[in-house]
């Protein structure tokens, strides 16, 4: 099952139909205890709406959370940002940080700054290397359970990170530089490790850039990153965690204006978002 934020209130979709909810806005809806359980119990109860055409009223999947991240949880993100920042003398970092007990959990967005599946993201104006970073980001509920999963962008400057891992902040977080949606998929049990997350850039009408990976290829676990995002902080509406990326351009490639960037992660679907 998946949850909708959209202009006419939180919907509901199962096996292909669209339920209404009534009497829950869209953050008392996603923290319910036993999500999965509840929505269940609610499709059974209530009618399907008619007629229904998501893609006329979907807003972003987030109203009053928060987005965090995580870095260095795969290695080919770990080597990518030790090459960055080795001129700067922080390449030992990454490596420190991807076997360090302590996972590296950084603050992304607050909604305002966040886009949703078919809205624009923004580069950084002064920055000249801009990459999306595709990732599976969790919806953890106000208790700090693992309560869905949606698509994330991560979008980073990786020049002015590379210049100092001290701007990591700038490097981002900044206005539309966090993607996430379509919606967020409800589970009964936890997400598969061989889920495929797979990364299409389009310019100009083609594709520049495709290529695909697996969860399997994290090297942390899912509930040990929330258990880090947690310790000592709480989110009385729950938040989003980003956990991290195994897909990185080659050094060459930067985002330019008008660039579309595909994000597709089986059974959750597709966010799809161009550059302004």
């Amino acid at each position: 099952m998946k949850i909708y934020n959209t202009s006419l209130g939180p919907c509901i979709e199962n096996n292909g139909n669209f339920f209404s909810v009534k009497n829950y806005n869209f953050d008392t809806l996603v923290n319910q205890p036993n999500l999965y359980d509840f929505l269940e119990k609610y499709v059974t109860e209530t009618k399907p709406i008619e007629n229904f055409d998501l893609e006329t009223c979907l807003l972003p999947p987030i109203v009053s959370q928060e987005i965090w991240a995580s870095g260095v949880t795969y290695l080919r993100s770990k080597t990518a940002r030790m090459e960055e920042s080795k001129d700067a003398g922080g390449g030992d970092f990454y490596d420190r940080v991807y076997s360090a007990e302590r996972p590296e959990i950084f603050f992304k967005a607050t909604a305002a700054r966040t886009v949703g599946h078919n809205e624009n993201i923004k580069i950084r104006r002064d920055s000249k290397w801009n990459v999306p970073e595709p990732e599976l980001t969790l919806f953890v509920n106000s208790s700090g359970e693992i309560a869905g999963y949606t698509v994330g962008n991560d979008v980073s400057s990786r020049d002015i990170e590379g210049e100092n891992p001290l701007y990591l902040p700038q490097a981002k977080s900044y206005d539309k530089s966090a993607a996430i949606g379509p919606g967020i998929l409800i589970l009964k049990e936890p997400i598969s490790k061989e889920t495929e997350i797979l990364l299409k850039i389009e310019r100009a009408g083609e594709t520049i850039f495709s290529q695909s990976t697996r969860l399997t290829q994290m090297k942390r676990e899912l509930p040990e990153l929330v258990k880090y995002l947690t310790f000592d902080c709480t989110f009385k509406f729950g938040c989003f965690l980003m956990t991290g990326t195994g897909i990185v351009p080659p050094d060459s490639f930067s985002l330019i204006k008008n660039d579309t960037v595909h994000i597709t992660i089986e059974s959750i679907g597709t966010l799809s978002n161009t550059v302004e």
